[in-house]
């Protein structure tokens, strides 16, 4: 040993932070390890959805009703309906439909969508049916609101829920889509806290109570960053206090398309790759889908292709006026929708035509 030098300690601090470093270090790397091990397992089960099988309109009718055979089909077993001279290989390569349902607490239908999503164009649509359409129905309540309240009847539950929905969605626009989102308040607070909140311009003071519903409503205008809570209030907003400006279905709509369109471009932010398992468990829990994991993963890919544009264009179903009092249905316009369905959500190669739809005025 050279003069004047002796040796060192090994429990020395600074031994002992070197192998703090190192465990660090360690545990680290075993993190990142097991992260990516995860996330390879996870996307090695994303694959695009398989369309339904195609079940056609085929049968008998009383005369009374061209499409009533189809009506009674049960959806859950017979799977995508189209009208009858439709084949498996009319369908549009990688097109893809699905109807996304709001419930409120009492289980109608606050909001009634169809979207279609191109992979091969990569083009979004989003057409929005009035809650207060008129169905052609012989039930007492004939508003497409109450259509999954009377499916659910009888010990059906939310599949015969379900199962209503698009028997009377497949009424208006000619045919059944391919996959559904079930989405009651929960759901929807979750969705929107999830990813980070939306941000929405209110274009005025939107005030409204009802103690009934244990609803308060109040809205400030401006830009403003919304949570789940708010952004349901700015969705479900129609009626106003006195003195405060209401607005009319047709415009709460447009809102709700407002919503579903900010948390899609909030969705499309690189950041939002991070969250995937918080949004696999808020569907999980608390959206009814017969969608797998693996194909919302696929989805939340493709949205990737559609970055940097406008993501989605949104559109209401025509319509031919109101029934008025007492009942105030809104009515269809049928020569419209199927203008407006064949240039947007039709996922078939062929034209869907009058005759595919089921309205009635009366």
């Amino acid at each position: 040993m050279q003069p004047g030098r002796t040796k060192q300690n090994q429990n020395t601090p600074i031994n002992k932070l070197n192998r703090s470093i190192r465990m660090i270090i360690i545990a680290v790397l075993s993190i990142a390890v097991i992260v990516t091990a995860g996330v390879i397992l996870l996307f090695s089960a994303v694959t695009p959805p398989e369309i339904p099988n195609l079940a056609n309109i085929d049968g008998t009718s009383d005369g009374n009703n061209e499409n009533e055979v189809a009506l009674e089909l049960d959806m859950e077993e017979s799977g995508l309906v189209a009208p009858a001279r439709f084949t498996n290989e009319d369908r549009k390569e990688q097109f893809f439909t699905f109807l996304i349902v709001g419930l409120n607490e009492g289980t109608n239908a606050n909001t009634i969508m169809v979207a279609s999503y191109d992979a091969i164009n990569r083009e979004a649509h989003l057409v929005s049916i009035p809650r207060d359409s008129l169905i052609n129905t012989n039930r007492a309540g004939r508003k497409l609101s109450s259509s999954f309240m009377a499916g659910t009847g009888g010990g059906r539950g939310v599949a015969g829920g379900v199962a209503q929905m698009q028997r009377d969605v497949m009424s208006v626009i000619g045919f059944v889509p391919d996959f559904y989102f079930i989405i009651d308040y929960d759901a929807f607070f979750a969705i929107v806290d999830a990813v980070g909140g939306i941000e929405v311009y209110v274009p005025f003071h939107m005030r409204y109570t009802d103690p009934f519903q244990d609803l308060d409503i109040n809205i400030l205008p401006g830009l403003q960053q919304m949570d789940g809570e708010t952004a349901l209030h700015f969705s479900r907003f129609r009626r106003s206090n006195s003195g405060f400006r209401a607005i009319t279905d047709y415009q709460r709509i447009e809102h709700q398309q407002i919503v579903v369109n900010a948390v899609l471009e909030r969705l499309i932010r690189p950041a939002s790759i991070l969250r995937i398992p918080e949004f696999v468990n808020i569907f999980n829990e608390s959206v009814y889908t017969n969608l797998s994991v693996g194909n919302m993963l696929w989805f939340a890919n493709q949205l990737n292709n559609i970055r940097g544009t406008d993501a989605l264009s949104s559109y209401t179903v025509p319509m031919a006026g109101t029934s008025g009092y007492p009942m105030y249905y809104e009515l269809l316009h049928a020569s419209g929708i199927v203008k407006l369905v064949n240039e947007t959500i039709n996922p078939f190669t062929q034209d869907i035509e009058r005759g595919d739809l089921n309205i009635t005025h009366h």
